[in-house]
């Protein structure tokens, strides 16, 4: 079996890379049937020579291999036919920007699978980059907050090598006695919990949050349970919502009334209620006035984000009362920080952390006949058809392929 790393060559340019070289190392220690080229890139985090010191082949040659694996979404002139590929398509929700992509892997006879859905018997997902967008969006949420209120002015996370250096900036800093909130507690809620604590901020609970005053900035983090409620008065739980979420209605205004700084890094569900609206953000009780929504959902359930922003330009300010975008530091504006591809301002880190769990998870698959069905439920595509699991997107990609 002989795997190739491909170049990244979406625009704008990522610098991640699904294996490091010590993760390249690791596969073919592992592994003595495997066979592994990186396809050279000038922009890819580790360098070249980082691979080749690694004994690591890199060559031209990825018609050569049998498995290409990427991170985000091969241009349509560079797919070669009749390849298996790994890479984030962007099309299982049938986003309409990556239709001629699905289009072309079928027509090319590609065998694709997703990493989106490479998932565990129970539906867990085994590789991600949540972790990482939690981290980086607590930095520039915080950032965002400085920069508002003329408090401090902490260096951009591109422009940082690791986690590490990003929390002995935060520890830098001193906030305000202010009240955080965080949404979520799956990767990404949970990476922004690791900097939170990491800079010293006291977590508390959701009656302490609600109720109690603080001489120290504090953080609060709940789960769906807690931002929403049943709309028949009957105690909800956090199955029951994601089970039957048109039963519920927001119960998270009573959050936004005490709350200075809002880091969102939840997963939200078609059907699921808005935590705040529009006409929330008008109250004159809606205290929220910097907002990281790291899971960016636009026009969606926080109301405030009209658009991602990006890393060049990460912050943009949103009057309530014109529902428009304002500069963030007018008095009347809520800032908002909603980079919507975060883990891209730490490479290193990320990619290495989802190679661990790539060569964890989905590279014994290929050598022990995919007992677990790891590859079949991220397969998206064989022989130039849909295979069942992805039939639903037949819509999708019709007239120009058909599937039986």
């Amino acid at each position: 079996m002989k795997f190739g790393i491909i170049r990244e060559r979406k625009n704008p340019p990522d610098r991640r890379v699904v294996f490091s070289p010590e993760a390249c190392r690791k596969l073919l220690g592992k592994y003595n049937e495997a066979q592994l080229i990186v396809e050279p890139s000038p922009i890819r985090v580790f360098a070249d020579s980082d691979y080749k010191e690694a004994g690591i082949e890199v060559a031209n040659k990825m018609e050569e291999c049998d498995v290409l694996i990427g991170v985000k979404e091969v241009p349509i002139a560079n797919l070669i036919p009749n390849k298996k590929y790994i890479f984030f398509s962007h099309t299982i929700k049938k986003q309409p920007y990556n239709r001629s992509l699905l289009q072309a892997v079928l027509a090319n006879g590609i065998e694709l699978y997703d990493h989106e859905v490479i998932t565990g018997v129970k539906g867990q997902r085994l590789v991600a980059f949540g972790r990482y967008a939690g981290i980086v969006g607590a930095y520039n949420g915080i950032r965002a907050y400085g920069l508002k209120f003329n408090l401090y002015n902490l260096p951009k996370a591109e422009t940082l090598a690791d986690q590490k250096e990003l929390i002995a900036e935060l520890r830098k800093i001193s906030l305000p006695n202010i009240k955080i909130l965080l949404t979520g507690r799956g990767r990404v809620g949970n990476g922004v919990e690791e900097m939170l604590v990491a800079m010293g901020l006291k977590k508390i609970t959701v009656a302490d949050y609600l109720k109690k005053e603080f001489k120290q900035p504090v953080f609060c983090q709940i789960d769906a349970s807690e931002y929403n409620k049943r709309k028949d008065g009957v105690r909800g739980n956090k199955s029951d919502f994601f089970n039957n979420p048109e039963e519920y209605k927001s119960n998270f205004y009573r959050f936004a009334k005490v709350t200075d700084f809002y880091i969102a890094g939840h997963f939200y569900g078609e059907g699921a209620p808005y935590l705040y609206t529009r006409e929330d953000a008008k109250k004159p009780d809606f205290k929220i006035k910097v907002v990281a929504d790291i899971s960016c959902d636009i026009d969606g359930p926080v109301a405030t984000t009209i658009r991602p922003s990006t890393i060049a330009d990460p912050i943009y300010g949103y009057d309530p009362l014109s529902e428009s975008e304002i500069d963030f530091k007018d008095p009347n504006a809520i800032a908002v920080m909603a980079v919507d591809n975060l883990p891209c301002e730490l490479p290193r880190d990320a990619s290495e952390g989802f190679g661990d769990a790539f060569l964890k998870h989905v590279i014994p698959a290929f050598f022990d006949g995919d007992k677990n069905g790891v590859l079949e439920r991220a397969r998206m595509t064989k022989n130039g058809k849909l295979t069942k699991r992805y039939a639903y997107l037949q819509d999708y990609v019709e007239p120009v392929i058909s599937s039986q």
